[in-house]
């Protein structure tokens, strides 16, 4: 490869001509758009076989004939969520989903695309295609649903002889519907799932300051009663670049949040995933500019249209940059009655140098048109200069009232332990409301399960004293 970022998951053709990978262009950019090279081995050339697309390609599987590659894509694709529509079906009712596509590789300079399943159908992923080449087993999960296997029938795998009226082959959106929603083959949990009440997730379009279109989420609570208000739980993603979605996670499992009572909201600001590669990059050098407005006005969107929610009665929650933005808006808002931040950044130039990943923050704090991402680079410049204090919620602590509960592992090496107490003894001195759960024995993540039912327990208890029983000034 001749590319300067990352290189992952290179795979040879059936036949031996070609070699496939996912390729990112610029260095040290962990969340570049992945994109799918192919190096023609006799020609000893490489070429971007989708340079027109502008989602990521999570993973991909070669056909059994080698004339066309089979790929997943979890997200939206060439920006078409900015129009509010994603084939021909407004996103206002449906959560966005992952697809499966068939690029051709017959025709240089041609990108033939096929989406076999454009149906809302949660997130994809393990691709395998079958020696008929009509058969493509992958892994389906959902908000509802952990993963599960299912098979999906290409009625027509060779498209790739056809041709359009202009003759230049078929692009996106131009091929008919193809695929099946697919046949489950594995039902691992459907007998524990048919017990209980799992609320749908419902999506929404809204315009952020600048008149970017934003997508937001929506869970009620099992047993909804349109006529009652209900408590907000504001689920806040990790990265920056990351994205809520049609998935399932046994962390931050939304339907679990839901299940004490309360409405679930959840918002993908600048810097989320499946959007397109400028949203993806909208976070960089702006951690709390346009994220933090963008999540403030779709949670003002959410409290305008859906009338069962009280928004007197919010706690605003999240982990990694999740915890980076709830100590933010800790010093911007209070309109929150509680706070939960796991696992997040509060000093911008001390989790600089104890973090395992100096290149992400290097990327991460560039101040725009610069070269440099260090916190020396702006010493001796003002602070709305140097984005380690600009965007370091530690600077702002003189505004902090809203309760926090402050959660860290002692083995986390992303973001060292010591941001969860600086965090912690600030909230002390100040006089705010506050307690710190500890995990000694946790990173980054809390993956034990006696300690993950001890998370739940805190988190909930926590969120029910200030939302549901207490009472703050």
């Amino acid at each position: 490869s001749t590319s300067a970022g990352g290189n992952f998951n290179p795979a040879y053709s059936p036949d031996g001509k070609n070699l496939a990978w996912r390729s990112q262009a610029r260095a040290g950019y962990e969340s570049d758009k992945f994109r799918l090279f192919v190096y023609d081995r006799a020609a000893k050339t490489e070429r971007d076989l989708l340079p027109d697309f502008d989602a990521w390609v999570d993973e991909f599987s070669w056909s059994p004939d080698s004339k066309s590659i089979y790929f997943i894509s979890n997200g939206s694709v060439n920006g078409q969520i900015r129009e509010g529509l994603l084939n021909g079906r407004t996103l206002a009712t449906r959560p966005d989903a992952g697809h499966l596509y068939q690029a051709d590789m017959t025709r240089a300079g041609i990108q033939s695309i096929v989406s076999l399943d454009n149906i809302y159908w949660g997130e994809c992923s393990d691709l395998h295609v079958l020696r008929d080449a009509r058969t493509v087993v992958v892994t389906r999960m959902g908000v509802r649903s952990p993963s599960e296997v299912y098979s999906v029938e290409n009625r027509r795998p060779d498209f790739v002889n056809s041709t359009s009226e202009s003759g230049e082959g078929i692009r996106y959106g131009d091929f008919p519907l193809q695929g099946t929603n697919g046949s489950q083959i594995t039902h691992l949990n459907s007998s524990l799932l048919a017990q209980l009440d799992l609320p749908e997730m419902e999506s929404f379009l809204f315009l952020a300051a600048d008149k970017t279109a934003v997508e937001g989420f929506v869970i009620r609570p099992p047993g909804f009663d349109a006529a009652k208000k209900y408590p907000v739980k504001f689920l806040i993603h990790g990265g920056p670049q990351g994205a809520w979605g049609d998935m399932w996670s046994y962390r931050w499992n939304a339907e679990l949040f839901a299940a004490k009572g309360y409405v679930v909201v959840m918002i993908n600001p600048r810097g989320s995933t499946g959007y397109g590669q400028t949203f993806v990059d909208g976070v960089n050098g702006d951690w709390g500019g346009k994220p933090f407005t963008d999540l403030m006005t779709g949670l003002d969107y959410a409290e305008q249209h859906y009338p069962f929610i009280d928004k007197n009665r919010e706690c605003a929650l999240g982990a990694s940059y999740g915890g980076y933005m709830a100590n933010w808006i800790l010093g911007h808002t209070n309109r929150f009655k509680c706070i939960v931040s796991h696992d997040g950044m509060f000093n911008a130039e001390s989790a600089f140098g104890s973090t395992e990943e100096d290149w992400f923050n290097i990327w991460e704090f560039k101040f725009p048109n610069t070269q440099g991402g260090h916190p020396w680079d702006y010493y001796g410049k003002p602070d709305s200069e140097n984005p380690f204090r600009k965007w370091s919620p530690s600077y702002y602590a003189r505004n902090f009232k809203t309760p926090t509960l402050v959660i860290h592992g002692q083995l986390d090496y992303r973001l060292d332990l010591s941001e969860g107490l600086q965090l912690f003894d600030t909230l002390q001195l100040v006089g705010v409301p506050s307690k710190m759960l500890y995990f000694p024995d946790e990173g980054h993540w809390v993956l034990k399960p006696q300690n993950s039912q001890l998370w739940y327990k805190t988190v909930n208890d926590w969120v029910d004293e200030w939302t549901k029983t207490g009472t703050r000034e």
